[in-house]
């Protein structure tokens, strides 16, 4: 099993570190070189391959001032996004090996276009797509898409690990538990955020076991769901649940 550290950005990304025992590492959506290089240089790490999601700035922006730093590292990214200085092209199917392990390629169109995820040693780094509680916003993709993504990834086994690029983890449960406030899973997953939230741990990585269980976006079959967008959705249909569960959260 490969190790993983979270490296914080921003005000609440995680740029996600895979490290192998003999010092070398990959990281994923970089969008802010600083923090990446303190880490390397302190535990004496060589950067091998930096894989990308998506494009947007908070994901690549850090991109550039590593490959200027270690010119031999290998930046693998969807084809189908404006990423700079791609060495390795991916699209869905292809595979990934890290470290040993090889990690497939998923198309998950919805938050962008060319979205993609990379999966493998049972963890998912996704990006933008699927969060603890929640989803990405359709920034350029439909919602039939954004539907589809996540069935994607709800069917890969549930104890896979979610490794999002955000913490997004307490607001998104303030809108799960007005979507379905009678869940229990959720109402104990809540008392579990607030409490490591209050000592400033991660709630990341979360699993697919637990998702199933209390994200909205991921229950769209469920009449609990379905019950609370009634007067928001066109029709009973999982995707117009999932559509107009979207649309209040982007209300919300």
């Amino acid at each position: 099993m490969l190790t993983v550290k979270s490296i914080p950005a921003f005000n609440d990304n995680y740029i996600w570190l895979i490290h192998s025992p003999d010092k070398r590492c990959v990281v994923v959506d970089p969008g802010d070189a600083t923090p990446v290089i303190k880490v390397l240089q302190e535990e004496e790490l060589t950067l091998d391959a930096i894989l990308v999601t998506h494009h947007h700035h908070d994901h690549i922006g850090g991109i550039s001032e590593l490959k200027r730093a270690y010119p031999h590292v290998n930046i693998v990214a969807p084809s189908a996004e404006p990423i700079p200085g791609v060495s390795q092209s991916v699209d869905d199917g292809d595979q990934v090996e890290i470290f040993g392990e090889r990690f497939m390629v998923l198309s998950v169109p919805g938050h962008t276009a060319g979205h993609v995820a990379y999966v493998g040693d049972e963890k998912l780094f996704c990006g933008d797509t699927l969060f603890s509680g929640g989803c990405g916003r359709l920034f350029e993709g439909t919602p039939a898409q954004m539907y589809s993504s996540l069935q994607k990834i709800a069917a890969l086994p549930d104890e896979t690990e979610v490794y999002c690029a955000h913490e997004y983890t307490s607001s998104n449960i303030a809108f799960a538990l007005v979507a379905e406030q009678d869940n229990p899973h959720l109402q104990r997953y809540r008392e579990d955020v607030s409490r490591l939230r209050a000592q400033g741990i991660s709630t990341i990585p979360s699993t697919l076991r637990q998702e199933k269980l209390i994200n909205p976006f991921l229950r769209c079959d469920q009449a609990s769901i379905k019950k609370s967008v009634a007067d928001k959705a066109f029709d009973d249909s999982d995707l117009e649940t999932f559509a107009a569960l979207r649309r209040w959260k982007d209300e919300f």
